[in-house]
């Protein structure tokens, strides 16, 4: 079956920007390869999405940032790369698996100082976080099981200040995000999560779409206000 001619020009998009404005060198590729070989799901983000959230941690000027959903550590290599000598990122990872493929990938591309990576489910770790008393967090991204999405949202309120920017990644789900009647557990928990965004007093948000080589999807902007 032939492609979609307009996928094949986002994705021919996609190659041009990564190529000319995020382009990889060995430790990304090694982190794609080694997930490969351990059979983790293709589904990290794009080059050029990854190189969009080490720019949004510099923007933010984040010092310490959550991510939860590691699986190879793909995403947490660009995050680390925008941190300061001082900075710190967390990870969770419910697969030990996947953790383990994560860590050594961290290792390889030398930000393993920096990044912990913590194997569990995300709503246990979230928990354990707050009760150490963790220092809040200047940017959280949310990229896992999308049915928790609510959930990791109010704990992530819980880890940050004012100021802190939280990320929700597979926002559109293909556009079934737009479907009020979805009874797809991931859909609902996507727009739970949005409806939480937009009416919760301590946060303004926006959401954007994407086309390009991860297919129709997009993510979410949420800036905490007070």
């Amino acid at each position: 079956m032939s492609q979609d001619p307009a996928a094949h020009r986002w994705n021919a998009v996609d190659a041009y920007f990564t190529e000319l404005l995020a382009p990889s060198d060995d430790a990304l590729d090694e982190a794609l390869r080694a997930s490969d070989v351990a059979g983790l799901p293709r589904i990290a983000v794009a080059p050029n999405q990854g190189k969009l959230l080490q720019l949004l941690a510099q923007i933010q000027g984040a010092r310490r940032v959550l991510e939860i959903g590691t699986l190879g550590g793909y995403s947490a290599i660009w995050l680390a790369r925008a941190l300061p000598a001082d900075g710190r990122l967390v990870t969770l990872e419910a697969n030990a698996a996947y953790a383990e493929v994560a860590r050594a990938n961290l290792a390889r591309a030398g930000v393993a100082e920096v990044v912990e990576v913590r194997t569990g489910t995300a709503l246990d770790s979230l928990a354990a976080l707050v009760d150490e008393g963790a220092e809040p967090f200047d940017l959280v991204f949310i990229d896992a099981d999308k049915p928790n999405n609510p959930h990791y949202l109010e704990w992530a309120l819980r880890l940050t200040r004012p100021g802190s920017l939280i990320i929700g990644d597979n926002v559109v789900r293909e556009g079934a995000v737009a479907d009020a009647d979805t009874t797809d557990p991931r859909v609902r928990g996507v727009r739970d999560f949005l409806a939480m965004t937009a009416e919760h007093p301590r946060l303004s948000g926006t959401a954007l779409q994407t086309v390009g080589s991860k297919g129709y999807d997009g993510f979410s902007l949420a800036r905490v206000t007070s």
